[in-house]
């Protein structure tokens, strides 16, 4: 008895639950059911009601209607979505969306539709999705509004701007409406207010609406039209500017990461290491096999993945590149060609190792999730990857520099630099300094290569790309000195974006290699030369 009265009650209860949910749907196709009853001239009341109710089933209904696909059944006036050609018709109901089966062609009249009826699906359509409840649906269908205006659209835009609280979105939807106002039949001076909020807002969109808009305008009109087109074009030829030099430093802060430990290697050994790409490149390796293992075993910890490569990147390249120092370079010095072409050869040896290793093709390196996207400031688009690198070589720079003044290793550098015979025979090991300071200057690459992963092919070729003109910014900063090579690094980075766009990205390296020759000339030690009785001799 006690279980037959609880399932009673539950019945009771999803019932009572479920009575709001059936109105709603019925009311729903009461009105569905009453555009096959309409006539032509009141149709876009019929649509206005189905539109107020804000349901997403809605949109399918209207799109059908406005591509004359929707049909009433004669027997009992009921509306439905119809598919396919010929004598039969597959229905679906418009509310459920389940099928209903097929009917005879004869026994369906269609739902009439004109151009009327059309501009006023379109209007409901977009004051559907203007007014729709999720905020990037609103955000998406006032791009959409700004980039292809509509004369249509503009009551739609003009109710949702009413309701809208967001800022972002409100602000897209202010420029909607001023783009769809200047294609409207609406008075000169509401026109004139939208070619002036354009104006100050700016922004590439408004380009081509004023452009086309300029033609067909009132000469009334013309004047501020064009007076918008010069302000925005030249805003627009500042802020392409500001982009050029942000892209100048994000690639003088990949140049400053793969030059400075090149820097102190060249500076305080004078040795030329051909084989400091293949250093970059092993860092960028390494990332690769952190990333596999923790993309195998712990798929949670992806996000910390760039940390972990790091010091792994660090610890490799810095041993690798202590065994070359110590194996091959330390019989090489005062002859700084034979180490040139030692160096190259090993260059080669661990391109091809690496190629035999893991293949000849690039290697996946994936971006954490705090290294994804981009975001806009003003007009400049600025993406998180970049704008991280750039934060990471100067953290790089920093320490590096806290580590020549204000550690005792960075002292017996500057000593070993400056003087190398009176460091030696003040106490100072020399040799070891030039382990240690090869080793330093490996895995400073490689820790450059961990950054480079993130925006940079990973392949046995990475650091060919970036040896020669680490070597441009080491020689145009002043050999061996961190300062120069930081200037030289974002001058040259600079430099080169502003040349690409006129004389091409090739083109654009040569004339600044040829600008750098010019500049030696001039200053045969770079930019801040080294001081010292060695040096000066």
């Amino acid at each position: 008895m006690y279980r037959f009265i609880q399932t009673v009650l539950m019945a009771l209860f999803l019932t009572v639950a479920a009575t709001p949910w059936v109105r709603a749907e019925e009311g729903l196709r009461d009105l569905v059911n009453a555009l096959g009853e309409a006539k032509l001239s009141n149709m876009d009341e019929h649509i206005a009601a189905l539109a107020r109710t804000g349901d997403p089933k809605v949109v399918p209904i209207l799109e059908a209607l406005g591509e004359g696909n929707l049909y009433a059944r004669k027997a009992d006036g009921q509306v439905f979505l119809t598919d396919g050609t010929g004598s039969k018709l597959a229905l679906t109901d418009p509310v459920s969306g389940d099928s209903a089966g097929e009917a005879p062609k004869t026994a369906l009249s269609k739902v009439k539709v004109n151009n009327s009826v059309r501009r006023a699906v379109r209007t409901a359509l977009g004051s559907l999705t203007l007014l729709s409840p999720d905020r990037d649906a609103r955000l998406k269908a006032a791009k959409s509004v700004l980039q292809s205006p509509d004369a249509d659209a503009l009551d739609a835009v003009e109710n949702a701007l009413a309701a809208e609280k967001d800022a972002e979105v409100r602000a897209l939807l202010e420029q909607a409406r001023a783009t769809s106002l200047l294609v409207s039949d609406r008075p000169v001076e509401e026109k004139r207010q939208a070619i002036r909020m354009m104006k100050q807002r700016g922004g590439r969109d408004a380009l081509p609406v004023l452009s086309s808009a300029l033609g067909s305008a009132d000469e009334a009109l013309k004047p501020d039209i064009e007076a918008a087109l010069a302000n925005i074009e030249q805003t627009q030829a500042l802020w392409a500017a500001g982009q050029n030099v942000w892209y100048g430093l994000s690639l003088g802060s990949v140049l400053l990461l793969a030059a400075i430990g090149l820097a102190i290697t060249f500076g305080v050994m004078g040795i030329i290491n051909m084989a400091h790409g293949e250093m970059v490149m092993l860092g960028a390796y390494t990332t690769f096999l952190v990333q596999e293992v923790v993309r195998n075993s712990y798929p949670g910890l992806f996000d910390w993945s760039l940390a972990i490569a790091l010091p792994l990147a660090f610890l490799v390249t810095g041993a690798v590149g202590f065994a070359i120092e110590r194996g091959v370079i330390r019989f090489l010095y005062g002859r700084p060609l034979e180490t040139l072409l030692a160096t190259w050869g090993i260059s080669l040896i661990l391109q091809q190792s690496v190629r035999t290793i893991f293949g000849p093709t690039n290697r996946e390196v994936g971006n954490p999730s705090w290294m994804s996207g981009a975001f806009e400031l003003g007009g400049l688009t600025i993406t998180w990857n970049r704008l991280w690198i750039i934060l990471f070589a100067l953290a790089v720079f920093a320490a590096l520099l806290f580590l020549l003044k204000k550690t005792r290793m960075g002292l017996q550098m500057r000593a070993v630099t400056q003087n190398r015979r009176m460091a030696s025979s003040m106490g100072i090991r020399t040799p070891w300094i030039d382990a240690l300071t090869f080793a330093l200057g490996s895995g400073i690459a490689g820790m450059a290569g961990v950054a480079l992963s993130q925006i940079d092919n990973v392949s046995p070729n990475l650091g060919q790309g970036y040896i020669i003109d680490s070597f441009m910014v080491v020689v145009f900063g002043g050999v061996g000195n961190l300062w120069g090579t930081l200037v030289g690094a974002f001058s040259l980075g600079i430099l080169n974006k502003f040349l690409e766009p006129y004389a091409g990205a090739v083109l654009g390296k040569i004339l600044v290699l040829v600008l750098i020759i010019l500049f030696i000339q001039k200053r045969p030690r770079g930019l801040f030369a080294l001081k010292g009785r060695a040096v000066e001799a």
